[in-house]
């Protein structure tokens, strides 16, 4: 299991950015694909993929709904998975959360248990 502690949330104004770290103290980081997913407030608000990045960063993944504004990035010597968040919208609100992730059934799938997230707020 990849365990890892994410960083970065906070408060901004629509169409500002902000960059999610997500560490991992196990090195076994650098061998499994990873993945962001977010859950936004209220209820019934189910969690859902955000972006995936393949083992080695070989390629990359987006939700629809972040494609061309999110980048995600990883860092395999220091075991730190990156998201690049520009252009943000109220829409975006929510906690973010890292994971270990695989490709199932057209959808990406957490494999672990998730963190406590970083808090991201955009306010309009």
């Amino acid at each position: 299991q990849v365990q890892a502690v994410e960083s970065g949330g906070g408060l901004v104004q629509a169409g500002g950015a902000l960059r999610l770290t997500c560490a991992a103290s196990n090195p076994i980081f650098s061998t499994h694909n990873m993945a962001w997913f977010r859950q936004a407030p209220g209820p019934g608000k189910e969690r859902e993929f955000v972006a995936a990045i393949t083992v080695s960063g070989t390629r990359l993944y987006y939700s629809k709904a972040v494609k061309g504004r999110f980048t995600i990035s990883r860092d395999d010597a220091k075991n730190i998975l990156y998201l690049q968040m520009d252009n943000l919208k109220p829409e975006d609100t929510g906690v973010y959360y890292c994971n270990s992730a695989m490709y199932s059934a057209y959808s990406w799938i957490p494999r672990d248990s998730f963190g406590q997230g970083t808090q991201v707020i955009v306010s309009s």
